[in-house]
């Protein structure tokens, strides 16, 4: 039952945010950029656990994701430009990707992550 609470929340969550987007663009940018999956996350883990270095270490990743995650957000507007909104999430998913597998070898040679 709690799981499915959880699941619930967290999809009510995202079609809230993708019903307010297509409604009120700045108002979904504001609601998708908030970290609310994040801080439900963090909900969900302390009351699983009750440990808050859990929360902080995935605080501190979570953090260290975003900025490969800006890879995305600047790729997919310059190719909506010259392409079709499959293709260009498509390659903008892939690019993303790409530099989420260098970050990550990046953060682990500098021992910034496990």
């Amino acid at each position: 039952m709690y799981f499915m609470l959880k699941v619930i929340i967290t999809a009510l969550l995202v079609v809230g945010i993708s019903e307010a987007g297509k409604r009120f663009t700045t108002l979904g940018a504001v609601l998708a950029s908030l970290p609310l999956t994040s801080l439900l996350a963090f909900i969900w883990i302390y009351v699983d656990t009750k440990d808050n270095q859990k929360v902080a270490a995935l605080s501190w990743e979570i953090l260290l994701m975003v900025i490969p995650s800006l890879v995305f957000f600047m790729a997919l507007p310059l190719l909506l430009k010259v392409t079709r909104f499959y293709p260009a999430l498509l390659v903008s998913a892939i690019l993303t990707a790409v530099v989420y597998f260098l970050w990550m070898m990046l953060m682990r040679k500098f021992g910034f992550v496990s």
